[in-house]
Order: structure tokens, then sequence, then C-alpha cells
């Protein structure tokens, strides 16, 4: 089998909202957050689609960035066509050295890696959390909100358990530590202790809150406290690590960088290591075996490409993960999914996540609905 054709499909649909920076109010500090303002303006949603000589199409999501997408393709169709998609460790590896000496991104080709299990699964007839190896059926998801007071949390968690059955939440709260203090607290009194929640206060804390925080977590048994303190902090985190007996995450912003990320957890940094499929199976894999090694577990960002499916397949395979991260109303993904023609992205049901069983990643495409969003074609 050959590869014979890489081309980008960009769709379009109405955007929603856009971020922009402001300030976060009655600190004694300088601190900055986003806050999400209504936008007219369009979204743009790049795909990889990849094509062999017997036959299979796959298509994967990439990032955004139409610009981004296109230098992509055009580095693709020079080292991969007329290529064997079956020499997946080939292609990382040669990718790896592409991104030092062409100035690419970190993970710069994952959608081409999701194309590539995916033409490997169509064309052994397995679904891609078999050709990884299966450890699970489904796995648990938890919905995370944004910055707001105690009773919007409340709310939003009831409305992810009536819509989805989730039994677990993450909020992002960037009002600095004392602010946080009602929140963490009133929120284990609202759940009670059967319900999993997490605290991602986005870099928005100093060492003293974190270490502050943090304590206070392990009383209430939240499961862990991620990105407290910057990430390039690597002595603070190291002695908040230290400080605390629950897990701390402490790299997102770096996630891409994967000898980075395992090294931030060897230097006892981190305490989980943080991915996403978004930047490859492949390296995803690597890195969840690297955090296996040394007991650690690995905890995957977002949906990880194709509306979830990515990422669902990624956690049936690996055995030290723990949930599938979801936000809105847990139930928006899947929907926006079949506005752009993935007619069977995973749903959320009774708090859990499962991938399509089909071959690959088993998104059954409605071409005549993706091709009603296409805006351009590369």
């Amino acid at each position: 089998m050959k590869i014979t054709e890489i081309k980008l499909s960009v769709l379009e649909r109405p955007g929603d909202v856009e971020h922009r920076l402001v300030e976060v109010p009655g600190l004694r500090r300088i601190q900055y957050t986003h806050k999400a303002f209504p936008t007219s303006r369009p979204e743009h949603h790049p795909f990889l689609i990849v094509r062999t000589d017997d036959g299979i199409e796959s298509i994967a999501q990439c990032a955004p960035g139409v610009d981004q997408a296109k230098d992509m393709v055009d580095l693709l169709r020079e080292m991969v066509i007329g290529e064997d998609p079956f020499r997946r460790e080939h292609f990382f590896q040669k990718f790896e050295v592409a991104r030092r000496w062409l100035y690419r991104p970190y993970a710069w080709s994952a959608p081409f890696d999701h194309c590539l299990w995916d033409i490997a699964g169509q064309a052994t007839n397995q679904p891609v959390y078999n050709l990884l190896g299966k450890v699970r059926d489904r796995i648990a998801v938890y919905l995370m909100g944004g910055d707001t007071d105690l009773d919007g949390y409340k709310r939003h968690i009831e409305a992810g358990r009536e819509n989805a059955g989730i039994f677990a939440y993450k909020i992002h709260s960037y009002k600095g530590g004392k602010a946080d203090v009602p929140i963490i607290r009133g929120l284990r009194e609202h759940v009670g202790p059967d319900y999993d929640l997490i605290n991602d206060p986005v870099r928005s804390y100093t060492l003293e809150e974190a270490i502050m925080i943090g304590r206070l977590m392990e009383e209430l048994d939240y499961v862990w406290l991620e990105e407290p303190i910057h990430e390039e902090n690597i002595l603070q985190l190291q002695e908040l690590c230290a400080a605390l007996t629950m897990p701390v995450m402490g790299h997102e912003p770096m996630q891409a960088d994967m000898e980075g990320s395992c090294q931030r957890l060897l230097l006892k940094a981190t305490d989980i290591i943080r991915a996403t499929g978004m930047h490859g199976v492949t390296q995803t894999m690597k890195s969840a075996n690297f955090a296996q090694c040394y007991g650690a577990n690995i905890e995957l960002n977002g949906h990880g490409g194709l509306f979830g499916a990515v990422n669902a397949h990624l956690q049936m395979a690996i055995t030290n993960t723990t949930f599938h991260e979801v936000g809105g109303d847990g139930l928006g993904l899947a929907r926006q999914a079949e506005e752009l023609g993935a007619m069977n992205a995973p749903p959320v049901r009774d708090g859990y996540i499962a991938p399509p069983d089909g071959p690959g990643f088993g998104i059954e495409w409605d071409m005549k609905q993706f091709r009603r969003h296409l805006v351009e074609e590369y």
C-alpha cells in the first residue's frame, strides 16, 4: 500500500465566542485571564485527508489555524507521497528531526499520525483501540467549568448530572487562593463524598496559595490540583509537589513537548503527565508508557481530535489514566460533530464515554453534510 494524495479541506460554521485578555480584580499582584465575548466571526475547521492506492481515505481533524495546516500539507506532500502508511514509527522519528531542521512546532504532523492509525485500522478491519491493545470498554468523564461563583458551579454540575449522568467536575477559578477557599469547600458540601472534584486555577496562584489550597483539597478529597503556578517555575513546582500528598499536574501548556513533559516527571515538578491525542496517537502512547514505568498517570486534555474519538480510543488502551474531559453541557461536541458531517462522534452516557467500534477511528462521515460547510480545498 502507498500514500497517493494529501489534501486539506476547510469547513466553516458560525462562530460563538472569542476570548480577550482581562485583568483579574482584587489581587495584590498583577494577574490576567481571558473572558469570552460574543462574536460574528465564523469558525474555520481544517481537516487533513490522506488517500492510498488501495482506495482507503482517512480524515483527521487539525488544530485551529488554516495557514499552519496548509504549511503542514506542503511538507507532507514532499515527504510522504509514495510511502507505505504502515511505517508509523519511521514517520514519527523523521518528523521529530524535521521539527528542528525545518523549524516546525512540537507535534506539527499529528493529524497525519492520526491518519496513519486510521488507515491501519481500516486496512485490517480493526478499531484503533484494538491495534493499541484494549484494556477497558469505557472511561469516566469529568465536566469542566469556566470562571464563575459557587452557585454557577453548582448549576453547571447539576446540568451535567441531568443531561449526561456526569459524576466528576473540574473548576477553573482565577480569583486567587483566598477567594477560592469557599468555592472549594462549598462544592464538596454540595456534591457529597462520592463525587470527584478537580481544581484548575490556570497558574493564577502563588506558591503559598497553591500549598494552602492543595492542603485544603487533600482534606476534602479532591482528585488533583492542575496548573496552579507557572509551568516554567520548576523549583516552585518541585517544592509544591513535595509539600502535598495529592497529585499536582504542573505543565499543561508544554504538553506538546513529549520529552520535556516526561523530564518534568523525573524532576518531580509534576506528578501527572498531561497530554492530548491532538499531538498524535504515537506520541501520546509513548508518554503513557513512560509515565506507567514511573507509577504515574497520564491525563488527556480536551477531545484529542475527531470530536472526542481520538482521545477515547487512546483511553481504551491506556491503563494509567482516569478521565475524559468535556466542556459545555457534556453533549455539545457530538452535536457540533454531526453538524460538520461526523455522524457518530462518541456521546457521553451515564457519565462515561466510549469510542466508535468501526474500523480505524470508526467515524461515519456524511460527506454531503461535510461539503455543505466546505469553503476551501488545498
